[in-house]
Parts: C-alpha cells; structure tokens; sequence
C-alpha cells in the first residue's frame, strides 16, 4: 500500500487535489456545445485543460500589454534623440550587408 502512495500517479493525483486551486464556473448550454465540440476535434484533453488554456492566454495577453504600455511610456518619458535614431539605421544597414544574399 505505502508504495502505491509513491507512485507518479499517485504523487500527480495528490498535487492535483490538495497544490492547485480550483475555480468553479457556470457557462450556457451554447458555449458548453462548442467546448465540447472543441475537445471532441483535439483543441484540449478536458473542460479543465480547456479552461487552463484559456486563463493561461488571456493572463499572457494582460502581461504583454501591460508591458507594452509600460515600454511605450519609457519613451513617452524620455523619447529617442535623433541621434539614437541615426545609430539605429546604421546599425541595421549593417546587418543587412551581413546578410548572404
């Protein structure tokens, strides 16, 4: 018995019950069709992979936008000087030359 406790099944089933939250939600009957539908055509392995996915997209969205924001105030702040700007031509006309073409 204590080494069916150990096993990677039994270890993956543990951390599944008591190390990860669970989120409780209730979707129509239209969206849940398309779920289905969307796991039956290989998009995920289960409603949970499914919803997994999905958190997981839109919290990367968030993060990337909200980089993005915070990049584009940078140069709000303190934007490029012509200078930077003729370095930055220089610098790719370089790479193109590099090229094997």
């Amino acid at each position: 018995m204590e080494a069916e406790l150990r096993s990677p099944q039994m270890c993956i089933a543990f951390c599944y019950a008591n190390c990860m939250a669970q989120l409780v939600t209730r979707i129509d009957d239209a969206l849940l069709i398309e779920v289905d539908q969307f796991i039956a055509d290989g998009g995920a392995s289960s409603r949970s992979d499914l919803v997994r996915m999905g958190l997981e997209r839109i919290v990367d969205e968030h993060r990337r936008r909200r980089a993005g924001e915070q990049l584009a105030n940078a140069y709000l702040r303190q934007p490029e000087t012509s200078a930077d700007l003729r370095s930055l031509d220089g610098a790719t006309r370089a790479m193109i030359e590099e090229e094997p073409w």
